[in-house]
């Protein structure tokens, strides 16, 4: 059973990819339908992370909520991943095992902002957090495993947010004096080139007024955005991901 189950993972897993990498093959510079590509890609990795997730979360071995039946399909899913991401299991009682350490953690989960929606038998996809196994800033994808409608532990994965946003601009052409980036609803930076600005607000990165501004865009789920960072004016494009919660944007310095 673990075998074959196995051989889904995988296919699963290279299915994602290869999407992935057909969008990014066809890219325009076109900007809004390269923000749409940036966002789309985005969404389908951490989306086939989700799928691979609930497939395991199907399994016997994972509604064991046994560590050592389900960890080979742990470790295989871990191996097949592109962002380096850490794959863990955790138990109702907030206990968790993971693929980074092979085991059982010192750690637990419940103070977790996500973990009672997980508990309650609902996915998390794009919650921010420091990884409490690797001390890496991650986003958290998840699903609980249920049996006979209840919750018994769930499969979650942390993906290293620095991992994906190089895989993202790696997948995406922009001119020189153009960037992506993306904040989540709290005015967080999410995804940057420049990774010492990952997990910023905005108002840390410019100023206060600059947060405030943003604030106001946020309220949109598309638009133009013109503003002043250190000195420099900048104008920009941005799309809200109704999947994630966050905003994408593309910015350029004005000549």
């Amino acid at each position: 059973m673990a075998k074959i189950f196995s051989l889904i993972i995988s296919v699963i897993v290279m299915f994602f990819l290869l999407t992935v990498r057909a969008e990014s093959a066809s890219l325009k510079l076109d900007p809004q339908v390269t923000l749409g590509t940036y966002k789309g890609l985005a969404e389908d990795h951490l989306g086939g992370v989700l799928r691979t997730a609930r497939v395991i979360a199907l399994t016997s071995e994972a509604q064991s909520a046994n560590w050592q039946s389900v960890k080979p399909l742990l470790d295989r899913f871990s191996n097949d991943l592109a962002t380096d991401a850490t794959v863990w299991f955790a138990l109702p009682d907030g206990s968790y095992f993971s693929t980074e350490t092979g085991g059982v953690s010192d750690q637990n989960l419940k103070d977790r902002n996500y973990f009672p929606k997980l508990m309650s038998g609902q996915d998390v996809v794009g919650d921010l957090v420091i990884s409490k196994s690797t001390g890496h800033r991650s986003v958290i994808v998840a699903t609980p495993v249920m049996v006979n409608g209840k919750v018994v532990a769930a499969v979650g994965v942390s993906v290293r947010i620095r991992l994906l946003s190089a895989l993202l601009d790696s997948d995406t052409k922009l001119p020189d004096n153009a960037y992506f980036y993306a904040l989540d609803s709290d005015n967080m930076i999410v995804l940057h080139r420049n990774v010492d600005r990952m997990f910023k607000s905005v108002s840390d990165v410019g100023d206060e007024s600059l947060g405030d501004a943003f604030k106001t865009v946020l309220t949109k789920d598309q638009g133009v955005f013109n503003y002043t960072l250190h000195g420099k004016k900048m104008s920009s494009i941005f799309l809200k991901s109704t999947t994630l919660g966050w905003y994408f944007f593309i910015a350029q310095q004005q000549k």
